[in-house]
């Protein structure tokens, strides 16, 4: 079974047990706590799944490291130990944060960009676009890429929004080369 779905079932069961306890927001905070933590430092991840070191002595030092989380968070992660599914901890992270993020109406966005977008460009892109995919908000990720020579290219999940120049420029040329023929 792939990590994403495994990932997906725990932080299923974990929202569902958030919701119940109404701690959605307070569990979301704690697992971005925990997400920078891994991502920020790679020896603690990599002794998480390193496979010499047995799952007492990871789930202590889970214990000891997270002592200000949650116990329905550290038992799940503790859980995850058990079961040999630490490498899915970040997945799981994530697919948490993407739960609750659906659960308020906000999408993740990545736009491309020639340049670094201010506060206020990102506010109106977020505005604008987030009632095109039916969501109240969304969370933007600037990407600053030259090659688009101007305009934005905004993607939010599997849609794409091409607003670019050399976008423009490409669907040209593909409707100049299909008119040749």
């Amino acid at each position: 079974m792939s990590d994403t779905i495994v990932a997906k079932r725990y932080a299923n069961a974990l929202f569902q047990l958030a919701q119940e306890q109404s701690k959605l927001e307070q569990f979301e905070l704690e697992l971005k706590t925990v997400g920078a933590v891994l991502q920020n430092n790679a020896s603690f991840y990599t002794f998480l799944k390193h496979p010499r070191i047995t799952s007492d002595q990871k789930k202590q030092v889970i214990s000891d490291s997270f002592k200000s989380i949650s116990d329905e968070l550290i038992n799940t992660m503790k859980l995850l130990v058990d079961r040999h599914r630490e490498e899915t901890i970040p997945e799981f992270i994530h697919q948490f944060i993407t739960m609750v993020n659906e659960k308020k109406g906000i999408a993740d966005a990545t736009v491309y960009s020639t340049r670094e977008l201010s506060e206020n460009e990102q506010q109106q892109i977020s505005n604008t676009f987030a009632k095109k995919v039916s969501k109240k908000s969304l969370i933007i990720t600037n990407i600053v890429d030259p090659s688009l020579l101007g305009g934005i290219r905004v993607r939010v999940g599997n849609r794409i929004f091409d607003g670019s120049v050399s976008g423009k420029l490409n669907r040209l040329e593909r409707e100049l080369v299909s008119n040749k023929r």
